[in-house]
């Protein structure tokens, strides 16, 4: 018979694991309700209420968050002085040696969290998003310029470069649209011709994501704007276009639209359980696919003997997944002069995330094993010293077998855009927003149009599913 101490004593590990355990999108959720309702203050209330968070090892995260909700807020140098605090910890992290041990010994969850590939880049986006709200265009640039660093950066650690996300199309879009604004058309021409190959030679195969009808015009102004008669021509045929040049006295509008929220990260594992010895049972079991299968060694023997608790083994291996979150918005345009105009998509964050975790599934699986070999011999250790002991062993392992499930949760789903360009003047402009299961929504504001300037403005639509299964 299993003791009664050891059954009090796995038990009472069981709630204080499984309470530790939980993913993080689970251990955030007054945040993610909050932020997800659009309560953005209250959002902001809970990080300032929650301060020591930016001091442990999910600190990234919370500058990341605190970064979006800011800039949503309108508070840009506050957005960014939290998104620059991001930047500088993934720069300056170094390895420790007791973290790494931990995260070998038990699970990746113990460890500061690092971020994602991605999520680095995206940092970046924010901060330029934030500098052109500040009119910091130079500021701009220099962000842009770090998000080619670090993907070539990035690109690096792949085995013969074998991951899709090794630029971003919509990084050289941005570039090419704040040349333009500071009157370089040359690096425009240049920036703008980029985005569109990335998006030609990556985004369409990868991402099911082709060049906007906006960038192919952009690129067509610039190569007219310095001269290039030949670029012109190829460009216009290859589109099928033909460039017209803007009416005298106006200026622009560029709005970014986000949409939805991304993946959050959840785990999926191949368990194993046994009890040894006649009468013992085998039980085989995947999370992810909702099967348990048992097996009773008594069916082949005509004796059964009962199962000490020394006979018991279990064995985990947990791997991280995403499960995606829709966006409930549809369809969205800017109405304005009796016209509408739809957004086009630019970048879709949730398939640039869902295809960087599984280019690196491979090292996943290998880190994964690696801790398992590692907790299996501690086993085999203690069962040398005691069988009581390697099977308690055996459950602890099991119980701290965890991928790791944190990510940045407040990035959008996709981000859209429209240039609009209009006559000088005090403009009224609706931002139309619908879903399939949501009302129409209508967001009216004011533009003042200057002549050969351009206005920014962003909007982001929250609404989604709760994660679903990929």
């Amino acid at each position: 018979m299993i003791r009664k101490k050891y059954i009090v004593a796995i038990t009472l590990l069981a709630v204080f694991l499984f309470s530790g355990c939980a993913t993080y999108y689970q251990q955030s959720f007054q945040f993610q309700e909050s932020f997800t309702n659009g309560n953005l203050e209250q959002a902001q209330a809970f990080l300032q209420h929650h301060k020591k968070a930016s001091e442990k090892k999910d600190r990234l995260l919370y500058f990341l968050d605190r970064g979006v909700v800011e800039q949503m807020l309108g508070n840009y140098k506050e957005s960014n002085f939290y998104f620059e605090e991001a930047y500088l910890f993934t720069q300056d992290y170094r390895k420790n040696f007791a973290n790494d041990l931990v995260g070998m010994i038990a699970n990746p969850m113990l460890k500061p969290y690092q971020g994602e590939d991605f999520e680095i880049v995206l940092i970046h986006f924010y901060k330029t998003i934030n500098y052109i709200q500040l009119n910091e265009y130079d500021a701009a640039l220099v962000e842009l310029r770090r998000v080619n660093v670090k993907l070539n950066e990035l690109n690096d650690k792949y085995e013969k470069k074998k991951n899709r996300y090794k630029e971003d199309a919509f990084a050289h879009n941005l570039m090419g649209i704040i040349y333009e604004v500071k009157g370089d058309y040359n690096n425009a021409f240049i920036a703008y011709r980029n985005a569109y190959e990335v998006y030609q030679s990556i985004y369409t195969s990868e991402f099911q994501l082709t060049p906007p009808k906006q960038l192919k015009i952009d690129l067509l102004r610039m190569a007219s704007y310095n001269g290039f008669t030949q670029e012109l021509k190829r460009y216009e045929d290859e589109f099928g276009m033909k460039y017209q040049d803007h009416a005298s006295n106006t200026g622009d509008l560029i709005f970014f639209w986000l949409n939805g929220l991304g993946p959050v990260k959840s785990e999926f594992s191949l368990n194993l359980s046994t009890v040894n010895g006649q009468g013992g049972a085998l039980t085989f079991a995947n999370e992810q696919e909702g099967f348990s299968i048992p097996y009773h060694e008594s069916e082949y023997y005509h004796e059964t003997k009962s199962s000490d608790f020394g006979d018991l083994k279990f064995v985990r291996m947990a791997i991280p997944k995403y499960k995606k979150r829709e966006p409930l918005v549809n369809e969205a345009y800017l109405k304005v002069d009796g016209l509408n105009l739809p957004f086009e998509k630019a970048e879709d964050v949730s398939a640039i995330a869902i295809s960087t975790l599984q280019d690196r599934m491979l090292r996943e699986i290998t880190k994964s094993i690696g801790r398992v070999a590692l907790k299996q011999a501690a086993e085999l250790a203690a069962r040398e010293q005691n069988e009581d002991l390697g099977s308690f062993v055996s459950i602890l392992n099991a119980f701290t077998e965890k991928a790791d499930t944190r990510n940045w949760q407040t990035l959008p789903h996709s981000i859209y855009y429209q240039r609009l360009t209009l006559p000088v003047d005090t403009h009224r402009i609706q931002l139309v927003t619908k879903g399939q299961n949501i009302d129409t929504d209508t967001l009216s504001f004011k533009v003042n149009i200057e002549k050969n300037k351009t206005t920014f403005r962003t909007f982001h639509s929250l609404e989604s599913t709760p994660p679903i299964e990929l």
